[in-house]
């Protein structure tokens, strides 16, 4: 299976430095966003995407949508790939990075989710991904899980993963 993973556009959370990872809240692709979601689908226009799973968070599912005019397929939402529960939704990214910075694999606050608690929901996903019948798939996800995702697939150590850095609208592929 040719597996194909994005990160979502830039949001109104992304331009004001804020975790997200409640659905409900309203987070939604900037103009920006959408102008990056744009470029990437017409990138992988001539690609053969069967199927695209999104986390639950709804600007994974809005950058799919764009992708997805040129596709038609099913669109449908995984828990699996939701962005981490960082125990700081609504505040600031930097606020949440500072009180994790002496550990930032096993630390949780605010009864959060840890790096490797993260890690290990993600690769329980690419489980289950495997399973599926599709030939070509695209996911669309956060930047967290696109870490887990290109570590798993590069088989590099989790002091490098934390490292990676993918930008809004950023994908890679893997033959799964």
């Amino acid at each position: 299976m040719k597996a194909y993973f994005m990160r979502h556009g830039q949001t109104n959370f992304n331009c004001l430095g804020l975790c997200n990872d409640n659905p409900s809240d309203d987070v939604h692709l900037t103009a920006t966003g959408k102008r990056q979601a744009q470029l990437v689908a017409r990138k992988l226009k001539s690609k053969n995407i069967q199927r695209i799973i999104t986390s639950e968070l709804p600007r994974t599912h809005e950058t799919a949508v764009i992708v997805n005019q040129y596709h038609q397929v099913a669109i449908e939402s995984h828990p699996g790939i939701n962005d981490i529960r960082s125990g700081f939704n609504g505040q600031k990214v930097s606020d949440y990075q500072q009180c994790i910075v002496e550990d930032p694999l096993h630390l949780k606050v605010n009864n959060g989710e840890s790096l490797l608690d993260h890690k290990t929901r993600v690769i329980d996903f690419l489980f289950w991904l495997q399973q599926q019948p599709e030939t070509s798939l695209l996911v669309v996800s956060h930047e967290e899980t696109l870490r887990v995702i290109a570590a798993y697939f590069q088989q590099l150590d989790d002091e490098t993963m934390i490292q990676l850095r993918f930008d809004n609208c950023d994908y890679l592929n893997f033959n799964i």
